[in-house]
């Protein structure tokens, strides 16, 4: 059985990032405190409940590969604040977005902020990429997306610990892990997995009775990318006025400008920077 490489989050972030580079995936305990965990908990508890597993997702790829037995709860950075400004703007994340993604773009974004429970019944999902949702982006290409798995209870083999195949962000498309090669991140609640856009991984399957595998999908892309989840809509303008600006940047309220490297500018409005806009109440 595989293993990744392990740290504290007061680890220096050099370190970290070599680690990632190398193995296409970490494993960084205590990245959230008990009571910001507390809060988090709190946050997305009555969420859940409303939760369906039985939904349907938004085509029968995507039916197949959730499943039935997995509570869903999406556009995070609108519903939690805590999430939105300590788990999404965590320094660490983002000094590992700003050594991996930004030789690729002028200012990366947030990708998606989305909770999975997986439950009792859950089945694994299939091997993928997570950058494959950009498959038409030519290869070869930098890296795409950063990306990590917070734990917001214990996870365990058992009740689905995320798997990771170290190594596979260098592999050929075509090759096949094995068992031998699959690593498990198993860790304590308030840990997190981090990993490539590029790295073969999946959701583990939850063979126990009652136990709810809780964590955070987070990812960061390039600023000129179309993200997965429409975070403008997710984190409405009303909303995104109480984040702080560096929050409302990643989930959209910016340009992309690439003036400086010769290039042009995305995303803005009304020829001006969103982020002005909402600041002045125009927006």
């Amino acid at each position: 059985m595989a293993s990744l490489p392990r740290f504290a989050v007061s680890d220096p972030v050099e370190r970290i990032h070599a680690a990632l580079d190398e193995h296409g995936a970490v494993i960084v305990d205590g990245l959230l405190d008990q009571p910001l965990l507390s809060q988090l908990n709190g946050d997305v508890d009555p969420l859940l409940a409303r939760a369906d597993p039985h939904m349907n997702h938004l085509n029968p790829v995507l039916d197949a590969f959730f499943g039935t037995c997995v509570r869903h709860v999406t556009g995070l950075a609108g519903k939690s604040r805590a999430f939105a400004e300590n788990v999404m703007c965590h320094p660490l994340l983002l000094g590992l977005c700003d050594r991996v993604l930004l030789p690729g773009c002028a200012g990366y974004q947030l990708n998606l902020g989305h909770l999975m429970d997986r439950g009792p019944g859950a089945e694994a999902q299939w091997p993928h990429r997570d950058e494959d949702v950009w498959v038409h982006c030519p290869r070869p290409h930098p890296e795409l997306q950063l990306a990590t798995v917070v734990a917001l209870v214990d996870f365990h083999r058992g009740n689905g610990a995320t798997y990771v195949v170290p190594g596979s962000h260098r592999w050929p498309r075509d090759r096949v892990a094995t068992e031998a090669e699959t690593a498990h991140a198993e860790m304590p609640a308030g840990s997190a997995v981090i990993y490539l856009g590029s790295t073969i991984h999946g959701g583990g399957a939850n063979s126990t009775a009652d136990d709810w595998r809780r964590g955070f999908h987070l990812s960061y892309t390039l600023g000129w990318l179309r993200t997965e989840e429409n975070n403008v809509l997710a984190v409405p303008p009303s909303v995104a006025r109480e984040l702080s600006p560096l929050a409302r940047r990643l989930v959209g309220y910016g340009v992309h400008d690439a003036i400086a490297d010769m290039g042009g500018y995305l995303g803005m409005l009304d020829m001006r920077d969103p982020a002005l806009l909402l600041e002045s109440g125009e927006l």
